[in-house]
């Protein structure tokens, strides 16, 4: 295979804002809006909100922990009408070669310009474990499919395309559940596939990041794709031992268990926000690391405090948009650029 070319030798793909953003060497910020149970539209467009304030592009679960919500693909029509910067997820779990191919090209035609590609979560892991899995991809694999859309303009059956997709590609990886020394080796697989950037599983482990980093440097993968770190809040002990027991691919260290638990019950909401900041601090001093990437599942407004008082992004002020019916589309008085 033909070494893949460091970040400053890659064309300009789409434009996108977060592709600018990481492009002009700024520590990018993207969230995480966690698709509603709700056809209302209004439900997508109050979280936006929150987020676009404090952030470069949102990304739209896709079935995250094999849980049925509004799809990817719903919200992400939704925030592009909007005007926001939406990083679409696309899941090999819940579709085949056909229908991710279709969904690529209908994506791009609505103005989604970043997709994150990701295998899925066993449908076992979720609430409908008798659904079927398809998995007629994996990750890499969808990589290399919307690449070739892209710039070879053509479907993988050959047939060519009448105007190829403009896709700014990502991919998923987690530094912090063994085996720890395929880690980087997968990294660099997905980066040969086509991936461009990265954002990861949470991060709650330091020194595991720091030990990751090093050997992505080594291998001269950190000068190929951009590596958006995955952090989020814990709102409690318990909170935190839900998410290391039972969330696939979560690794929270005892410490910062132990720090909750002997924390005061009206302080603990605080803690954790500081634990997340205190991370958020400590990763953006690693050589490598691009950016962040904030989840807090259901929880945009402490994401977007939790930015703001990390010092990474004076933002606008706050747009108060007038009530709205649930059949009508709340929209930005300025679309972001």
């Amino acid at each position: 295979m033909s070494p893949t070319p460091t970040l400053s030798e890659q064309p300009m793909r789409t434009g996108s804002r977060l592709e600018r953003v990481l492009r002009s060497g700024r520590f990018a910020v993207t969230a995480e809006l966690n698709a509603p149970d709700s056809a209302d539209p209004s439900d997508v467009y109050k979280n936006a909100l929150v987020l676009a304030e404090v952030c470069d592009a949102i990304n739209a679960t896709d079935g995250s922990g094999a849980n049925c919500h509004m799809s990817s693909m719903g919200c992400c029509a939704l925030l592009t009408r909007a005007g926001y910067e939406a990083v679409l997820q696309v899941s090999c779990r819940d579709r085949n070669r056909i229908a991710i191919q279709g969904d690529l090209l209908g994506a791009a035609a609505m103005g989604v310009k970043n997709v994150l590609c990701l295998t899925g979560d066993d449908v076992s892991n979720g609430d409908q474990p008798q659904a079927k899995r398809v998995f007629d991809f994996d990750s890499i694999q969808l990589l290399q499919v919307a690449r070739m859309m892209r710039d070879q303009g053509v479907f993988l059956s050959g047939r060519k395309l009448t105007t190829p997709p403009r896709l700014f590609l990502g991919a998923a990886e987690n530094p912090f559940v063994p085996p720890f020394d395929w880690r980087p080796l997968r990294l660099g697989k997905k980066v040969q596939a086509g991936a461009v950037f990265i954002q990861t599983q949470y991060c709650f482990d330091i020194p595991r990041l720091q030990q990751f980093m090093q050997r992505v440097r080594e291998l001269g993968l950190h000068e190929q794709v951009y590596i958006l770190i995955g952090v989020g809040p814990l709102r409690s002990e318990k909170a935190a031992e839900f998410m290391r027991t039972k969330v696939p691919g979560v690794w929270i260290p005892d410490a910062v268990v132990e720090r909750l638990a002997k924390t005061p019950k009206e302080k603990k909401l605080e803690e954790g926000m500081q634990i997340c900041i205190e991370m958020i601090q400590q990763i953006r001093e690693i050589e490598g690391v691009h950016g962040v990437h904030v989840m807090a599942f259901r929880q945009e407004e402490m994401v977007a405090e939790i930015i703001q008082r990390s010092g990474l992004f004076p933002r606008r002020s706050r747009r108060e948009l007038p009530r709205q019916s649930s059949t009508e589309i709340l929209i930005p008085e300025t679309p972001l650029s």
